[in-house]
């Protein structure tokens, strides 16, 4: 599939007003954007980002657990041409914890729910202007389950396949779907671990060169490059590295 260079393209990032989503807003404008959608579940939250440039970027209220919150996103933004779904979250779930079921199920409805609903909703729009991109926000925990995560983990593997689906779906229409893949980054979900993190900007960065250059799965930083080496060398010995490395992390 062919590459989808930012410039001079509409841009729409789920929850743009933090982390990984306002650094993607901020980068998208940086390589020439033509417009930028910034959607989140609180656009009074969105300030910081509408002041990156009031004439480029487009505020919008988005929480992508709301199926009729997406169908009036979809209708408001129906010149997009990249949709990058990076709205997600993470409870802290424990496999063993009696509220693990209810807490997983808002994992869920959020990282794997969340970007179907969005395909749903954006993959018509897509087509009808050229095919563009969808990247999903994943996670190296998705590939392999991380202890610390591992309902978390589980969502993100969802996604993963999800995206895959889309893709070959999508294929038809000439839409490049991605799979974006961070390791820990430095952002308010991960504060406390201690663990090596990368920036949020070195993670828009690779997002964009990866849609520019049509690669499919994106891996953002050189904690993510590692396990991605691991896995196709040894994915048994990576899930047992993984367990040992990270059992004693919260």
């Amino acid at each position: 599939m062919n590459g989808v260079p930012v410039a001079g393209k509409v841009v729409l990032v789920t929850g743009a007003n933090r982390g990984i989503g306002k650094a993607l807003a901020a980068k998208a404008l940086e390589l020439g954007a033509k417009k930028v959608y910034g959607p989140a579940r609180e656009e009074s939250k969105l300030a910081d980002v509408k002041a990156m440039d009031s004439d480029r970027v487009v505020t919008l209220t988005l929480d992508v657990t709301k199926h009729e919150q997406v169908t009036t996103a979809a209708a408001a933004a129906s010149d997009v041409e990249i949709v990058i779904n990076n709205a997600g979250m993470g409870t802290g779930a424990q496999l063993l914890a009696d509220d693990v079921v209810e807490k997983s199920k808002l994992e869920m409805d959020a990282n794997f729910y969340g970007p179907m609903r969005m395909g749903v909703a954006f993959a018509p729009i897509l087509k009808a202007n050229g095919g563009g991109a969808m990247a999903n926000v994943l996670s190296v925990a998705g590939l392999v389950n991380f202890p610390f995560a591992p309902t978390y983990s589980t969502s993100k593997a969802a996604g993963h396949s999800l995206t895959q689906g889309q893709r070959a779906v999508l294929a038809g229409q000439n839409t490049l779907v991605c799979g974006i893949y961070p390791g820990p980054i430095d952002t308010d979900m991960t504060e406390g671990m201690t663990v090596d993190k990368a920036s949020t900007e070195e993670v828009a960065n690779e997002v964009f060169d990866g849609i520019a250059n049509g690669t499919e799965e994106i891996f953002t930083d050189n904690m993510a490059k590692g396990l991605a080496q691991g896995m196709k060398a040894d994915a048994k010995a990576v899930e047992k590295g993984i367990a040992a490395q990270f059992q004693n992390v919260r």
